[in-house]
């Protein structure tokens, strides 16, 4: 699959990202998601791939593109006949966001960034448009700290398996109300808290690698984002815990249905029959294959963000496979007509 797939999920993640980098700044957050999603469908759509959305921009009613469901790929061409035989092309499940991030973007803020994951067919967790309480820390940790414990606890694990003091670990959490009292914890521990607005995909993939000076991400985020979170860190062998969220009382701010029991039952409809259960990386992304791909939008601590010049962009991306067991930093210059100069800085 990293031989067939490697390179054209690159660019499927910054045609996605450089469409979207033309609207930092610009206050626009849905039109830097929209042209986001065009830019993604179109370029995944010359695949020569059977791929199904499995983790996208919502249900079919209410997103029209890359929506959970959609199948993408060569034979979704007009002329598919001419084009392929879907007997001969390998079968993917396809989690994707476009434009994670929509307000770091419209704003300009960091940390904004086009990512996706991919496994074989059935290979990745089909989440619910709910909430998820989550856990990521580094490889060292793995297995070691647990969401079950709470946060004090594992900042003293966290701090041993990394041989620091808590005053040395930086926790990234989201800027919500309902962390309020995580917030508080942590620093009473002696941790340093990061808060950021938006963006925890790239907060959780930021555990897996040393030198980021983030050591852990805790607290309650978007469920999907959790998934291609957690196909991310299984390749990069690090720490990634999830739950399920269904109460809207716990999330607080954001929409998560109707009721608590509402959302139990659309839960138990979807084969979700422990909806407290904690998944673990391996869980969420079970394929024997799983690659994950990011491009940035606005710098990060990973990727450097767009950056056009005349007559071109520059993108920096990210590519994690766990069958090769690498994680590929990609740097590209893209040439829309007749460039004066290549920008090499």
């Amino acid at each position: 699959m990293e031989n067939t797939l490697g390179l054209e999920i690159i660019e499927v993640v910054e045609q996605a990202a450089i469409a979207s980098a033309k609207w930092m700044g610009k206050g626009e957050k849905n039109i830097a998601d929209q042209v986001a999603v065009e830019a993604m469908r179109e370029r995944m759509n010359k695949i020569y791939m059977r791929g199904r959305i499995v983790i996208g921009e919502g249900e079919r009613d209410d997103a029209p593109m890359l929506y959970i469901g959609e199948e993408v790929g060569i034979c979704t061409q007009p002329n598919a006949e001419a084009l392929c035989n879907p007997d001969e092309l390998i079968e993917i499940d396809i989690a994707v966001d476009p434009c994670e991030g929509t307000n770091l973007v419209a704003y300009g803020q960091p940390g904004s960034m086009a990512v996706l994951a991919i496994s074989e067919k059935g290979g990745l967790f089909a989440a619910p448009d709910f909430y998820m309480k989550k856990l990521a820390a580094p490889p060292a940790a793995k297995g070691k700290v647990d969401i079950n414990k709470s946060a004090t606890e594992n900042l003293k694990i966290l701090a041993e398996c990394l041989e620091r003091s808590i005053e040395e670990l930086v926790i990234v959490v989201m800027k919500r109300e309902r962390h309020n009292d995580l917030i508080k914890e942590i620093r009473e521990a002696g941790a340093r808290v990061a808060l950021i607005s938006d963006g925890d995909v790239g907060a959780a993939i930021s555990c897996g690698f040393a030198g980021t000076n983030i050591h852990a991400l805790m607290g309650i985020g978007a469920a999907p984002e959790g998934v291609i979170s957690a196909a991310a860190m299984r390749a990069l062998g690090g720490h990634f815990q999830g739950q399920l969220i269904y109460d809207p009382a716990i999330v607080k701010t954001g929409l998560i249905g109707e009721s608590r029991e509402a959302n139990i039952d659309r839960l138990t409809s979807m084969n979700i029959n422990d909806p407290d259960k904690v998944y673990d990386a391996h869980e969420l992304a079970s394929g024997k294959t799983v690659l994950f791909a990011a491009s940035g939008i606005t710098s990060g601590n990973l990727m450097q963000g767009v950056r056009f010049f005349n007559g071109g962009a520059r993108t920096q991306s990210l590519v994690i496979s766990n069958q090769s067991k690498t994680a590929r930093f990609v740097d590209t210059i893209h040439m829309f007509g007749e460039p004066k100069t290549l920008q090499l800085n």
